[in-house]
Order: structure tokens, then C-alpha cells, then sequence
């Protein structure tokens, strides 16, 4: 159901009228719907977004000197360079933006991200995926995908689950384990561990992708509460829906909960219907068809459309008040991103292995490389980037504290402990005090191309029109970049959630930002700009430690530090240590680790300290 412009004007009115008498809450929420598509990198897509952690990272990795954004190439790829940086895919102009939208990158496979990965190194793309992998699109070849992010909250810390291919992410996303030894499954549940996509029944020559699967998932802890939920789905699903790789819902019973909702599920027409008509269940799974999951060679394109029409459903619902839709991908699909991933410690239970194909030695098995995320929500609208580390497990997190906070217990024993420890549960990215009912007018999406049965043929069409899709690699010259960070979009976004690495940010509080001048040699407070685009008020945190609240912090300005009695100083070492909170509504603290205080705007607009807890608007930046 679409409204036309007038009346969805006139509802939205209405709905945010009939809402400022009452704070809303997590409770209030009735409705989450979860949609995971297919294959594909932050980098790849998101990498010239301003305001997030892109391709303008202030915190960029260095190994022995190099930046991470220079992957090494071999002589066999290139006479002329040892390196080659993130490329434009669309360079050449031209009908390049139609032909690579069925270009496939690399393979997703555990061997070779985790070659790519490199123990920590992440600067093996070029030559152990492919060099196609450091391709990226732009906003033009992606319009409803920025739009869908920017236009309410994109998380740029998200991390696939598994350094590895398509059902190990699905697993996760509904389970919370792979079983890896010592996670709390045992032997003999399947997996130990199930970092492939095999649908065999029994387990690799090794011992391992053990199949089926047969430790509990999340959907029946909804059924056991009496949490309403559905898979939905068409008879094309491209073997998405990782229900059925588990036995108790191989062997089901027809009529019961775990066959009607999870092995066959409802079809996508029933969703697009049950949202209009108020009446989703209180969890749902949206598995999409093949041609329109992103997968490559599926185009972005045919994507967006699916994104669109499921968006739309979402918002112009009756319960889109209460509703929240989560868009994620399951895993990178050979496409490169240059955030290192955020993994658990060597020898941390259900998490690391010594590598059964024997190529990557002692390893995680993730959290993997990071991939788009939104949050579509009237508690998320216009709410910039969300920064905290989460992953797919993240989703299982967040429906049980939403359920909890609706008095039901839906915690699952099966996930792996230090995901629960480490990754974030979402809430924080929602603003439950300050919902925004408005509804932007989004995109068009070009309706997926069709045979002459009406059977969705998109990439077929494409390569018989452009063949691979595959421009030629500028390792120099016409399409190669010797500058990055200027590849991405100039602009700011809000911040919501625990600070991460990674961005320029500003702070701000009743009209003034922290500031590093030229002319003074401690930090003030000056005029904020309309823009946040000042230099001078931008800043850098460098952490700790990875995944910790406790970090120094620099002037994008002139690069030197805040230091004791918020004196600038060029010396790391002797940087203040702040640790860093973040409350919603409110904003992001910042209190000295030594004296116990927080940074503060005080009288006559100094900047000082005081005992309790001060918060700042914090704004991420890209120049």
C-alpha cells in the first residue's frame, strides 16, 4: 500500500502529534523485522559516505610504514607498481555502471579471506582474493541504499560473523555459534567447526562441517515464549534460510511452529500484505530471491529494488510507530574492506581454531570484515552512525533485550560468550525519547528485469549485454588514486553509540565545539559551525586497546594531543586518557581517567572540568 505525498503528510502529522504526550521506550516496540542480503563490503559500498569510517579513515592501519590502503600486487599483475589502492569500478564512464552491476570480485571462502586477512595484516586482497576486490561503488550507482542509510541510522562497525562464506554468517545470525570447540555446543550437535557451506549430511573428510545442524537457535526460543514469528520467503529463497539446515526443523512435523514458520514460512507477498494491514508477527525473517539477494553476479540494482519495496511496506505501515527493520549482509562476498576485524584474543573458547585446510595456522574464525548496516525505526531516523562493535550475533542480542524489557525471556544458551561480552546488543542506537514519525520520499529502484515468463533473469540479461562485467584494473595511470582519503564525500553525520576508532569527530554543547587554535597552546571552546566543518574543532580518538573505553585524543588541526590541564602537547605518551560513556538521548562523556572528571562546558563558555557526569553532541566529520 502506497499513500500519495498529501496523505502521508497528513498521517505522519497525526502520529507524531498523538505521540508527544509519551516517552516511548524499548517496550514499545512491536514489530522486528529482520532482512539480511547478500555479499557485500562496507568499503564496497559505503566507502565514500561522509561521515562515517571510510575511506577518509583518520586511524588507518600501517604495517612496517605502508598504509592498508596500498595492497600488495604481484609482478605478474603489474610490471609498474607494487600496490594497488580502492578503485572506482565505474571509472571508465561510459555503460561501465550498468555492465559492472553483474561483475562478480573474489571469493568468499574461508581460505581465501582468511589469506586476505593475513593474520591481522588485512593487506593480501590484491593477491590472495583478486584486485577486483578493491573496487567500490559510489552514491550515484547506489541511491537507495545511501538513502535507506543515511536517511535513518547506518552502522559502520558491523562485522560479519564468521571470516568466511554464507552459511556459517546465516548460522550465527540465528544461533549464535558455529560451534568451534569450546563453544557451549557439543561434538556431536554438528558444525565443530561450521565454516562452510556444505548441506551434506555428515562432515568433511577432516571432521568438520558436520551436517545437519542440531543445537537450539533463537526461533525456538520464540516458540517456547510465545513470541510470534515467521520466515518469509518465496519458493526461490537461493538456499538462504538457515532454519533449514538444522535437524529439529528438517524433521518437523507438518502444522508445527518449527515447519510452518521456519521450514516453509510464509511468502513475500504475505509480508508486503501483514504490514499493510498492521499485522506482522513480532519477529520476522525476510529471505529474498536469488536474483535479488546482491550475491554476485545479482546487481546492487535489482537489490535495491527489493530494499525499496520492503522499506516501503515497513514505513508506510500502520504500525510503522512501532516497528524496526534491520537491513545486514551475511558476509563480504570477496570484496575488500580495510578495517582489520575485531576479534577475541588468541585461545578464547569457541573462537579460535588451528586451521583445518592447513593455510592459515592458528586463527579466528571471526568476527570477519565489516559490511553495510541500517537501522529503519522512527527511534532511528536521522540518527547518523551508530559506532559500536556488533555482528550478526548483535540481532540475536538485540531481540532479547527487547524481549526482555517486554518481561519475556528469550536469552539463548547456545551463543558464543565473548560475542555476548563483545558485541554490541543495538540498543544504543535507537533515541526512544526523541522518535521522528517523518517519512522521506526515497529513490525510484529500476524494476528487476524479467524473461518472457516473468521470471527474474537480471544477471543473465546483464552479462548478455556486457559480458563479466569486469573493467580492466588501473594498477596506474587513468582510474588509479594516490589520495584516499579524498575519495570520500565531504559531510558530517550524528554519532550514536559507544565510540569506536576510526573518524573525525566534534564536540559539541550549547552552540560551542572543542577547539585547537593556531594561537593557543590549550584547548578551547569556539562558535560551532552550521556544518561542523570547522578544522579546528576536529578531533581524533586513538584507543587503548581495541573494543575498550579508554582513549587518547588528537587535532585533526595539527595533530597534537590533549594533554593534563588540557595543555596541547605533541607527546602520546603523555596524553590525557579519557574514558568514554554513552548515553542515548543525552550524548557521549568524557572523563579524565586520573582525576575522575568530566570535560565540560562551563561559565562564560570555558572549557573545564567538573564531578559530574557532562555530555557533548558529537558529530562525525569529513572534510
Amino acid at each position: 500500500m502506497f499513500f500519495s505525498p498529501r496523505l502521508r503528510w497528513a498521517l505522519t502529522a497525526l502520529l507524531a502529534a498523538s505521540k508527544t504526550a509519551r516517552t516511548e521506550s524499548l517496550a514499545d516496540i512491536d514489530h522486528v523485522i529482520l532482512f539480511m542480503q547478500e555479499n557485500r563490503a562496507f568499503d564496497h559500498y559505503f566507502g565514500t559516505m561522509p561521515g562515517v569510517r571510510g575511506f577518509a579513515d583518520p586511524n588507518v592501519q600501517y604495517n612496517n610504514g605502508i598504509p592498508v590502503w596500498k595492497q600488495q600486487v604481484t609482478s605478474q599483475q603489474s610490471k609498474d607498481t607494487d600496490y594497488i589502492t580502492p578503485w572506482y569500478i565505474n571509472y571508465l564512464g561510459g555503460t561501465w555502471p550498468e555492465a559492472t552491476q553483474c561483475m562478480s570480485a573474489g571469493s568468499n571462502g574461508w581460505d581465501a579471506n582468511q589469506a586476505a586477512w593475513n593474520h591481522g595484516a588485512n593487506n593480501q586482497w590484491a593477491v590472495k582474493n583478486t584486485p577486483y576486490s578493491i573496487g567500490y561503488y559510489k552514491r550515484d550507482d547506489l541511491p537507495v541504499h545511501f538513502a535507506l542509510a543515511e536517511e535513518w541510522t547506518v552502522g559502520d562497525m558491523y562485522q560479519e560473523s564468521v571470516i568466511a562464506s554464507t552459511n556459517p554468517n546465516r548460522v550465527m545470525w540465528i544461533s549464535g555459534s558455529i560451534n568451534v570447540p569450546g563453544s557451549p555446543q557439543t561434538k556431536d550437535e554438528g558444525g565443530y567447526p561450521y565454516i562452510d557451506n556444505n548441506e551434506t549430511p555428515g562432515c568433511d573428510k577432516n571432521g568438520i562441517n558436520c551436517y545437519p545442524l542440531k543445537w537450539s537457535t533463537a526461533a525456538e526460543k520464540y516458540e517456547a515464549a510465545g513470541v510470534s514469528w515467521s520466515v518469509f520467503q518465496d519458493a526461490d529463497n537461493f538456499d538462504d534460510n538457515p532454519y533449514a539446515w538444522f535437524e529439529q526443523f528438517q524433521d518437523s512435523k507438518t502444522g508445527s511452529g518449527l515447519n510452518k514458520k521456519g521450514m516453509k514460512g510464509q511468502s513475500l507477498d504475505a509480508f508486503y500484505a501483514q504490514a499493510a494491514a498492521g499485522t506482522l508477527p513480532e519477529v520476522s525473517y525476510i529471505v529474498g530471491p536469488m536474483q535479488l539477494s546482491e550475491h554476485p553476479p545479482y546487481s546492487p540494482h535489482d537489490g535495491s529494488w527489493l530494499q525499496r519495496k520492503v522499506a516501503e511496506a515497513v514505513i508506510n505501515s500502520p504500525k510503522y510507530s512501532k516497528s524496526v527493520l534491520i537491513i545486514s549482509y551475511d558476509e563480504t562476498g570477496g570484496w575488500a574492506d580495510h578495517v582489520s576485524p575485531y576479534t577475541s584474543p588468541d585461545g578464547t573458547a569457541g573462537e579460535w581454531i588451528d586451521d583445518p585446510y592447513g593455510a592459515a595456522g592458528r586463527t579466528a574464525t571471526g568476527p570477519g570484515f565489516r559490511v553495510p548496516f541500517y537501522i529503519i525505526s522512527p527511534f532511528t531516523r536521522k540518527g547518523g552512525v551508530y559506532t559500536e562493535h556488533a555482528d550478526h550475533t548483535s540481532q540475536v542480542s538485540f531481540i532479547e533485550k527487547w524481549q526482555a524489557a517486554k518481561g519475556r525471556d528469550v536469552t539463548t544458551d547456545e551463543m558464543v560468550p565473548w560475542r555476548r561480552e563483545n558485541m554490541a546488543d543495538l540498543v544504543n542506537a535507537f533515541d526512544f525519547k526523541n522518535p521522528d514519525y517523518s517519512i522521506p520520499n526515497l529513490p525510484e529502484a529500476p524494476q528487476p528485469h524479467t524473461n518472457s515468463k516473468g521470471v527474474y533473469d537480471g544477471s543473465s540479461y546483464c552479462s548478455s549485454q556486457y559480458g563479466n562485467g569486469r573493467p580492466p584494473v588501473p594498477y596506474t595511470g587513468v582510474g588509479a588514486n594516490n589520495d584516499t582519503a579524498s575519495l570520500a564525500e565531504a559531510g558530517f553525520k550524528p554519532v550514536r553509540g559507544l565510540l569506536t576508532e576510526g573518524r573525525t569527530l566534534v564536540l559539541e554543547s550549547s552552540g560551542q565545539a572543542v577547539s585547537a587554535t593556531s594561537y593557543s597552546s590549550k584547548v578551547s571552546l569556539g562558535k560551532a559551525s552550521k556544518n561542523h566543518d570547522n578544522m579546528q574543532h576536529g578531533w581524533v580518538l586513538h584507543a587503548l586497546e581495541i573494543g575498550g573505553d579508554q582513549f587518547t585524543i588528537s587535532s585533526a588541526n595539527n595533530g597534537q594531543y590533549i594533554c593534563k590541564n588540557l595543555k596541547l602537547c605533541k607527546d602520546s605518551g603523555s596524553a590525557t586518557v579519557f574514558v568514554v560513556d554513552f548515553k542515548p538521548s543525552q550524548g557521549h562523556s568524557f572523563k579524565d581517567q586520573k582525576s575522575g572528571e568530566y570535560l565540560a562546558s562551563g561559565r562564560k563558555e570555558k572549557l573545564g572540568w567538573q564531578k559530574s557526569q557532562a555530555f557533548w553532541k558529537v558529530f562525525s566529520v569529513t572534510y
